[in-house]
């Protein structure tokens, strides 16, 4: 068997799955893969950016182990003016409920964008609210639990508008538009995964 690696940027309202569930858009609507090609991981319905796709059982395994804890970098748009005091609970850890029970999560590196990142357009674009602002945040977490960003920052008391996973070890989605796809070697994903 021939292992393939692809790294796609999911668009936003596109499930993590290749097969139908209703009428909803998936992976197959954007991306011709061999058919053992399967994401690792996952991104919610309402979220987008970064995801990996392979048939490397492998690479499954070890990026999904929590052992292994990998970074992955998340660009967070929140809904109200985000304070250093939130930032800094973020960068503590907060307690979010996972499957109904409390969870405290890791401290993780958090920070907000000086200024908006230059990012896609979304269609349809979040909600604009004149008098409310809408900036964004860096959050950079070595664990993955099931919306575990936008519970976290509803914790702090600001709620998740737009949530794009920009990177996941050392790759990213520059250059890409939703709906793209890059084919790398296995030996550049294991160099930007684990060295």
């Amino acid at each position: 068997m021939s292992l393939r690696y692809f790294t796609v940027y999911k668009p936003y309202e596109v499930l993590t799955r290749f097969g139908r569930e209703g009428d909803k858009a998936v992976l197959a609507d954007f991306f011709d893969v061999p058919r053992d090609v399967y994401p690792v991981g996952r991104l919610d319905y309402d979220s987008e950016g970064l995801l990996i796709l392979t048939n490397d059982k492998s690479l499954n395994h070890r990026l999904l182990d929590p052992a292994h804890a990998h970074e992955r970098e998340y660009w967070v748009q929140v809904d109200g003016a985000v304070t250093n005091e939130a930032i800094r609970q973020l960068q503590e850890g907060v307690t979010i409920t996972v499957d109904g029970k409390p969870f405290r999560t890791r401290g993780c590196d958090a920070a907000i964008f000086p200024e908006a990142p230059f990012v896609p357009e979304r269609n349809p674009p979040i909600r604009f609210r004149k008098h409310i602002p809408a900036p964004w945040i860096r959050l950079i977490l070595r664990e993955g639990k099931n919306r575990q960003v936008r519970k976290m920052t509803a914790a702090v008391g600001f709620p998740t508008l737009r949530l794009i996973r920009y990177r996941i070890g050392r790759l990213t989605i520059d250059g890409m538009s939703p709906g793209e796809m890059n084919s790398h070697s296995q030996a550049e994903i294991y160099a930007a995964l684990f060295k």
